[in-house]
């Protein structure tokens, strides 16, 4: 099977300028391979939110969970927060996080997304 990417420029990639980055790399994607860590940043992408802003826009997100979630977040390094009164405020604090959280969207959302332009998954379940 050949699959041609013509919407992509690989020629300038160099393997070797992503050697002394490829752990930090890694590690960001580990931190984003969560779907409610992942939409979470999504959301903080447009700006400042607070936990009960951000569980309104996911979809009423469990306080619990979506604690859990941001505190993982703040131990990666990806979001910082600060508290106003009783409401605790987070934000995107990484600028590289803002580019993965656009490529993600670019690729997967909105029109002529790849994820549109694949076949649906099926189910191969046969009984």
């Amino acid at each position: 099977m050949h699959i041609t990417f013509k919407y992509y420029n690989f020629k300038n990639m160099n393997v070797e300028d992503m050697i002394p980055a490829a752990e930090d790399a890694a590690d960001l994607m580990r931190s984003l391979s969560h779907p409610q860590r992942l939409l979470a940043l999504c959301a903080l992408g447009s700006g400042e939110k607070t936990v009960a802003e951000l569980r309104c826009e996911l979809g009423g997100i469990d306080q619990v969970p979506m604690s859990q979630q941001l505190m993982r977040l703040r131990a990666d390094g990806l979001v910082e927060s600060r508290r106003e009164g009783t409401s605790v405020y987070y934000r995107i604090a990484r600028p590289e996080v803002l580019l993965m959280i656009d490529a993600l969207q670019t690729a997967f959302c909105g029109p002529g997304s790849l994820r549109q332009q694949r076949p649906q998954k099926t189910s191969d379940r046969s009984t």
